[in-house]
């Protein structure tokens, strides 16, 4: 019966790999638990390099500032499919060195994050748009390294691009916005926010050609007025959110229009503002008919 019993005795890697461990239990593992499971023995290497080389999507915000650059090479050197690829909190160690092998041999992604990725340079830009023509969604929030020259290149070959973060890349000004606008007309989330160059100009050529555009962070965009508020509102019947906050040049005149759209303002209307002020002051909110 012992000798039975052993006989009948299954270990986990004797399960199939590709049928079974990856996509039914090594699909449901955190990131970091699989770097932590490569270190068992060769053969929990071997059944986590399979996986690595099948998954669609490879994340690195919870263990990027924990994990060796050698190690990012290696996990992904095999893998040719991947769809989504986020580097967030890799900005002490990721570079251009380490991001352009992996970009050039997955040109089937669609989303790709590099926010606060301050290592790379214009070269992985050009790298993602030129072999990622599928892309949709692109995240290069505080990337200062983004220029003119660059984002002319992912705009020139990922027209069908639906999203984009370029919150404080302050190289960029109008001319290369504005050409963005004209060659992704499928935009629908954009954010420019903590760019002091950016104009009127910019905003009024995104709205008259992305006319999907459902939600724009114009942060602290210090030169945006009025006049391209009211351009927006004019040719974006799909806005749903709109962020002005420190825009000082913005007032209500042309936000108004947007609110009786129902669009989700980040700035209190002045009324409304100046009653939290009373609120504050006298400790309790006076009872005053707001429709005047």
């Amino acid at each position: 019966m012992e000798e039975e019993a052993k006989t009948q005795t299954c270990q986990l890697l004797d399960l199939p790999w590709e049928d079974v461990l990856v996509p039914h239990i090594l699909s449901h593992l955190p990131l970091q638990q699989l770097v932590s499971l490569q270190r068992v023995s060769k053969q929990f290497h071997s059944l986590v390099q399979v996986f690595l080389a099948n998954c669609r999507s490879f994340t690195l915000s919870v263990i990027g500032p924990c994990i060796p650059k050698e190690a990012f090479c290696t996990m992904l050197k095999d893998n040719k499919v991947l769809q989504n690829l986020s580097l967030q909190n890799c900005s002490d160690w990721v570079s251009d060195k380490e991001l352009l092998p992996v970009i050039g041999q997955n040109q089937h992604l669609q989303r790709v994050d590099m926010s606060g990725c301050a290592c790379l340079t214009r070269h992985s830009l050009v790298a993602v748009s030129l072999s990622c023509m599928h892309l949709q969604h692109l995240g290069l929030a505080h990337c200062e390294w983004v220029d003119s020259l660059s984002l002319r290149s992912l705009a020139d070959h990922c027209g069908g691009l639906q999203s984009i973060d370029l919150t404080a890349c302050r190289q960029l000004k109008d001319d290369a916005i504005c050409y963005m606008a004209r060659k992704c007309l499928k935009l629908k989330s954009l954010s420019l926010a903590v760019n002091a160059n950016i104009t009127d100009e910019s905003v009024e050529e995104v709205a008259k050609n992305c006319r999907e555009l459902e939600r724009l962070d114009l942060t602290g965009c210090l030169r945006v007025r009025n006049q391209s508020i009211r351009t927006l509102a004019e040719y974006c019947p799909k806005l749903q959110s709109l962020m002005v906050n420190h825009c000082h040049n913005v007032t209500e005149s042309s936000l108004d229009p947007l609110r009786k759209r129902n669009v989700v303002i980040d700035v209190e209307p002045p009324l409304q503002r100046a009653l939290v002020l009373l609120q504050d002051v006298l400790g309790f909110a006076p009872f005053i008919n707001l429709q005047i």
